[in-house]
C-alpha cells in the first residue's frame, strides 16, 4: 500500500492521528520520569536544558536518517538559514526552555491540559497575521470554551483565597504554548518553499545543539549517569518529536486540514491519562473539567475552520 492510499484511507487516518497524538501525550510523563531517574531537581534549570538538548539533537539526527532512507537530500538549501534559525529559536530553544522548566514545577496532568491551548494561541495569532484566516463566530465560541478550561484550572487552586491565578510553573507552560504557536505559523510559511522534514530536521538539530551549548558551560556536557532505562526514555522522547511530526504531517498532507485537525484534542487527553497512570497523579474534578473544556474547544475551532475551508473550495 502506498503512503497516499494509507494516509487517505479512513482507518489509516485514524491510526496515524491516534499514534501521533498518543506519542505527543506521552512526553509529559516521560519527561518527569526522566527527571526522577537522572535526579534532575526542580531548581536545576541547566540540567533540564541539557537533557532537552540531548533530546532534540537526537530527534534531528533521526529525521535526517529518515530523509536519507527516503533518498531525500539533507544538504543545506541556500536561503533557508534565516527561517530555520527563527523556527529553531522559537520552537526548540525558547519553547522547551520554558516547557521543561515549567513541567518541573507542575504535574504532568496540568502540563497536558495547558498544552491544549497551543491550538487557541495559533488561531488567535493567525487572525492578526493572515487576511484569509479570520475568526468566525463559532471559532470565537470554541476559543472562549477552551480558555474557560484554563481559567477553571487556575481558579481551582485558590479556594476563594487571593493570590496569583497561575503558579510560576503554569505560567512558564502557557508561555511555552505561545512560543510553539508562533513557531507553527513560521513553519507553515517556510513549508511553502522547503520540505517539512528538512525544516524540522535542521531546526531540531540546531535548537538541540544551542540548548546543549547553553547548558554545558555550567553542567559539563555529560553530567548524567545514564543506564539503559534512562537511555530508552531519552530515545522515546526523541522518537516522540521525530516520528510524531512525520505521522501527523503526512495526515495533514493527504487530507483536508479541518477533517483531521480536530484529533488534536487527543493530545491533552492522552497526556492526562498517561500522566495519571505512569506518575500516579490524582485526577481532580477541576482537572477533568478543564480537560473537557479545552478538548471541546479544540474540536469546535478546528471543525468550524474545516467547514469554512470546504465551503470556500
Amino acid at each position: 500500500m502506498t503512503a497516499a492510499r494509507f494516509f487517505t484511507h479512513p482507518l489509516g487516518v485514524i491510526a496515524a492521528s491516534v499514534a501521533a497524538t498518543l506519542l505527543w501525550g506521552s512526553a509529559y510523563p516521560f519527561i518527569k520520569l526522566s527527571y526522577l531517574h537522572l535526579h534532575i531537581g526542580q531548581a536545576e534549570t541547566f540540567e533540564q536544558l541539557l537533557f532537552a538538548g540531548y533530546r532534540f539533537t537526537l530527534a534531528g539526527i533521526l529525521i535526517f536518517i529518515y530523509m536519507t532512507l527516503r533518498k531525500e537530500s539533507i544538504r543545506y538549501q541556500r536561503g533557508s538559514g534565516t527561517q530555520v534559525a527563527w523556527i529553531a529559536l522559537l520552537q526548540t530553544v525558547l519553547q522547551y526552555t520554558f516547557f521543561y522548566a515549567g513541567l518541573s514545577m507542575s504535574s504532568g496532568v496540568v502540563g497536558a491540559v495547558i498544552a491544549g491551548t497551543i491550538s487557541f494561541f495559533q488561531i488567535l495569532l493567525a487572525h492578526f497575521f493572515y487576511k484569509n484566516d479570520k475568526l468566525s463566530g463559532t471559532v470565537g465560541v470554541g476559543l472562549i470554551v477552551g480558555f474557560m478550561g484554563l481559567l477553571i484550572l487556575g481558579l481551582s487552586k485558590h479556594g476563594g483565597e487571593s493570590g496569583p491565578l497561575f503558579s510560576m510553573g503554569e505560567l512558564l507552560l502557557i508561555c511555552a504554548s505561545l512560543f510553539n504557536a508562533i513557531a507553527n505559523l513560521l513553519s507553515r510559511r517556510a513549508a511553502a518553499s522547503y520540505s517539512i522534514p528538512y525544516i524540522n530536521g535542521y531546526q531540531m538539530l540546531l535548537g538541540g545543539l544551542v540548548l546543549c551549548a547553553a547548558a554545558s558551560w555550567k553542567t559539563g556536557l555529560f553530567p548524567f549517569q545514564f543506564d539503559w532505562q534512562a537511555g530508552l526514555m531519552l530515545l522515546h522522547l526523541a522518537i516522540v518529536s521525530a516520528l510524531g511530526f512525520m505521522l501527523w504531517n503526512n495526515v495533514m498532507k493527504y487530507n483536508q486540514v479541518g477533517s483531521v485537525s480536530m484529533y488534536l484534542f487527543l493530545i491533552p487527553v492522552f497526556g492526562v491519562i498517561q500522566s495519571a497512570v505512569l506518575l500516579s497523579e490524582s485526577l481532580t474534578y477541576a482537572v477533568l473539567a478543564a480537560l473537557l473544556l479545552v478538548s471541546l474547544g479544540i474540536i469546535i475551532v478546528n471543525r468550524s475552520k474545516g467547514v469554512l475551508k470546504a465551503a470556500k473550495n
